[in-house]
């Protein structure tokens, strides 16, 4: 007795349709579900002080990268919104803590550029000066453990240029204090590096080269910690040169100076 058999090809087109009707299925499903992750952004957004509230939420429990996503949406959707520039200020804020300094320092710039008259300029000039200020040595530094007197300061001259802007356009600042702590570091790391360089010049013979460098240091940064080395050089210097009255000025003003010769 013979059996019938289902031909093969009929088989393999059951399947198809079978395959076809799953995969329609499961695209109608996924798009269903975008739709309703969709018009959930949407209706979250749509209420400009919830989605802010939740964003400042994120901010305070540290979640950066959240608050950053949530305020940049706010911003490009509502760029004329009462709570406008306050979205501009907490995104900058944002932006520093979570380590993208060069974003908190655009953001500080163009907030700046656009409200040169608004109330909250001085917050803006002080997360540009602290982005500056926090910049992390390059990775081959960290590796090699290399003398930061000795690497070039622009970010700490920049950082120093607008703490000093800080408390001198405004002093009745809530920032001021902290903006005069951190000049004081910033003092004594930007004239340590010009006694770097002037002491190069004085080991190589450029005498005036170290004379300019070492008085820089002095006038510029005043009262930093190492104002006797840079009055050292200058002795030095002097010496060499043949300027033997204007060194002994300088040997006076050491003495007077740092009497215990520290």
């Amino acid at each position: 007795m013979l059996t019938t058999a289902t031909p093969q090809p009929q088989r393999n087109r059951h399947l198809s349709m079978r395959t076809f009707v799953t995969l329609v299925i499961a695209c109608v499903a996924l798009s269903g579900c975008a739709n309703n992750e969709e018009s959930f952004e949407d209706e979250f957004l749509s209420s400009i002080t919830d989605a802010y509230e939740t964003a400042q939420k994120a901010l305070r429990g540290g979640n950066y990268r959240r608050a950053i996503r949530i305020f940049e949406a706010l911003q490009a959707r509502f760029p004329f919104s009462d709570l406008s520039k306050q979205i501009q200020l907490q995104l900058m804020y944002a932006y520093y803590k979570s380590g993208s300094q060069e974003q908190a320092i655009d953001a500080s710039e163009t907030f700046t550029r656009e409200n040169p008259t608004h109330d909250r300029i001085d917050y803006a000039l002080y997360i540009k000066a602290l982005a500056y200020f926090e910049r992390d040595p390059g990775l081959l530094e960290k590796w090699f453990r290399k003398d930061l007197r000795n690497r070039p300061p622009q970010d700490a001259e920049l950082a120093f240029s607008l703490l000093k802007r800080l408390v001198e356009r405004y002093p009745a600042s809530e920032y001021s204090a902290d903006a005069e702590q951190r000049m004081v570091y910033l003092r004594n790391r930007l004239a340590a590096y010009q006694n770097s360089v002037a002491d190069y010049y004085l080991r190589r013979g450029a005498y005036v080269a170290a004379v300019n460098r070492a008085k820089y240091a002095l006038e510029e940064f005043n009262g930093a910690d190492s104002g006797k080395e840079s009055l050292d050089i200058l002795i030095e210097a002097y010496d060499k040169l043949g300027m033997t009255e204007i060194a002994a000025d300088a040997r006076r003003v050491r003495e007077n100076t740092f009497p215990n010769g520290s």
